[in-house]
């Protein structure tokens, strides 16, 4: 997927708004304030049959989010600033189309916190 800004002078900083701000609808600021940059985003039904009437940025969003992602690499992935990302995400579950949830604490994933502080300690000593 290419950037939106591709082809733009670096003097031509005016115009590179103008994809975000109608991939918004004109909207600045997300609506929820919930959504962080390690908000897990996932796909509430990935064989949903019909994505008509989404933006091609709300469908990219949906088919990343088959496997649960962070809005920070949502965001990375499609080459969007954040707040544009949270917007757009923000559409999708107000639309029911994915679910956001915070990340599971380390001790809740299954993660070894006792070999992750050993990994962190060593790294240190480099």
């Amino acid at each position: 997927m290419s950037h939106w800004t591709d082809g733009l002078e670096p003097d031509d900083a005016d115009e590179s708004l103008v994809r975000p701000y109608t991939i918004t609808r004109g909207r600045t600021v997300p609506e929820r304030d919930d959504l962080t940059l390690i908000t897990m985003v996932v796909t509430r039904d990935p064989d949903q049959p019909s994505a008509r009437g989404l933006e091609p940025e709300h469908r990219a969003i949906l088919e990343q989010c088959r496997v649960p992602a962070a809005v920070a690499e949502i965001a990375a992935t499609l080459d969007l600033p954040v707040s544009v990302t949270k917007i757009l995400i923000g559409d999708l579950i107000a639309q029911d189309r994915v679910t956001a949830r915070p990340p599971m604490p380390a001790a809740q994933a299954g993660l070894n916190t006792t070999l992750l502080q050993a990994v962190r300690d060593g790294l240190e000593q480099l």
